[in-house]
This record gives structure tokens, C-alpha cells and sequence, in this order.
């Protein structure tokens, strides 16, 4: 005769153990401090008085992902490496990978932590960088080449234009892009510059001062002039 179990005689078994699990790892600390910021910014937002802060405190960041909010990183030897979001240099810098050379009167706060904004921060172990880097080619990296000037007429650029037309085999490269205003761009139409009695401005080329051209794409802090130069100002256009 089977014995039956009732439900409080299930037998222990090797059996009745393969349906468990382990239990799953706890957050890494940085994904945890991250989560803690983020929640910390919406609930900075939710409940801040209408006065706004008081004088003289510092600025809780509100939105750490704005694309406006950046921070220039520097390699060891203080050379300009990259731009990140200004979330990311946070990160950075509590992971005890970069140390902060530049801070904003912002700041990011977590529950049981608060961090200045930084707008420079300089890696603390060196990195390679390779020679040939290329940015990509898009409207917002060659308008910021071009210094947004029409190369065909120097007034203000509209579109971007390649110089030998794409139905003609011309690539899209640096080489054969250029910022061109509408008036140019629809007198050019599918042909080269000299079959519409055209000619450049300038012979387009790729940019040589790849950091600063990313910092002129969304405009480069006041900070980051000791480290970028003269090249960061909007009416360089960064070329070879």
C-alpha cells in the first residue's frame, strides 16, 4: 500500500530541492548608486518648494541624462580625451577611475551621498589613443567644421552638400561634405561645383582637432578653453 503525504508530510528529499534557486546577486555598487541618483533627481523635482533653493546653495542637477550637461574628460597627461554626459564623469570619479579638476555650482545627490557636477575631470591612469580616429560625418559635426558658414558663398549654412554628388559616386566623407546654404544648395542641384559655375571656399578636409569639434557641437564650457585653446572658439573652423 503507497502511503500518501499530506501537505505536512512533504517528503525532504534530494527531489524536493530541485525547484529552488538561488537567490539572485544584489545591484553592483555603481548600478545601485546610479538607480539612487536617478530617483533622487525626480524626487528633487517633485518636491521642491516654489521659492526655488535658497541664496548661495548649490543647484541639485535636475535631468543627469540632458545632453546639455557635459564634462570634458583629460587623459593622465591632461590631454583633452573626450566629452561625456556629466552623469558619466560621476560615475567616473566615484569609481575612483577620474579625479575632478573642474566642478559647476551643481550637484548630484543620492540618499546618503552628494557629488559636485563636474565640468572637467582627468583620468587617472593614462589611455591610448589611436592616430587615425575619425568623428562621424553628420550635420551637427560638419557644421561645426565649417564654422556654419555656406562654403560656397559664406553666408549661413542651411543643408549639408556633397561636393561631387552622390548619383555621380561620391562618397560621404569628410572630403566631399560640405555645409552649403539652401540658395547654393538648389543652384548646385546634382552636378559638380565648376558645371554650375561654383567654386569652394576652402578644400574640405577631415577635422584635425577631433575633441574640439565635439565640444563645438554643443557648445564648450568656459573651463574647458585652458585644455581645448583657441580652437574651441565657434569661429575657428577646424580643419588641417
Amino acid at each position: 500500500m503507497v502511503p500518501r503525504h499530506g501537505p505536512d508530510t512533504i517528503p525532504r528529499g534530494p527531489a524536493s530541492r530541485v525547484g529552488r534557486s538561488r537567490e539572485p546577486p544584489g545591484p553592483e555598487p555603481i548600478g545601485l548608486i546610479s538607480g539612487l541618483m536617478e530617483r533622487r533627481s525626480k524626487h528633487q523635482v517633485a518636491t521642491e518648494a516654489p521659492g526655488g533653493p535658497a541664496p548661495g546653495s548649490p543647484v541639485a542637477v535636475r535631468s543627469p541624462m540632458s545632453p546639455s550637461r557635459r564634462a570634458l574628460v583629460l587623459n593622465a597627461t591632461f590631454e583633452p580625451l573626450g566629452i561625456v554626459s556629466s552623469r558619466r564623469a560621476v560615475l567616473l570619479v566615484i569609481d575612483t577611475k577620474a579625479e575632478l579638476v573642474h566642478t559647476t555650482d551643481r550637484v548630484f545627490r543620492a540618499e546618503r551621498l552628494t557629488v559636485p557636477e563636474p565640468s572637467v575631470v582627468r583620468l587617472v591612469r593614462y589611455v591610448q589613443v589611436p592616430r587615425h580616429y575619425r568623428v562621424a560625418v553628420n550635420r551637427r559635426t560638419v557644421f561645426a567644421r565649417d564654422g556654419s558658414r555656406c562654403q560656397y558663398c559664406g553666408s549661413a549654412a542651411e543643408n549639408l552638400d556633397h561636393v561631387i554628388p552622390r548619383s555621380k559616386g561620391g562618397p560621404h566623407t569628410w572630403e566631399n561634405v560640405v555645409a552649403a546654404c539652401r540658395r547654393c544648395n538648389t543652384r548646385k542641384e546634382d552636378r559638380l561645383p565648376h558645371e554650375a559655375g561654383m567654386t569652394l571656399r576652402s578644400t574640405p578636409t577631415a577635422p584635425r582637432h577631433r575633441v574640439q569639434l565635439l565640444a563645438l557641437c554643443g557648445g564648450a564650457s568656459e573651463d574647458w578653453s585652458t585644455y581645448l585653446g583657441p580652437s574651441a572658439d565657434p569661429r575657428h573652423q577646424l580643419t588641417a
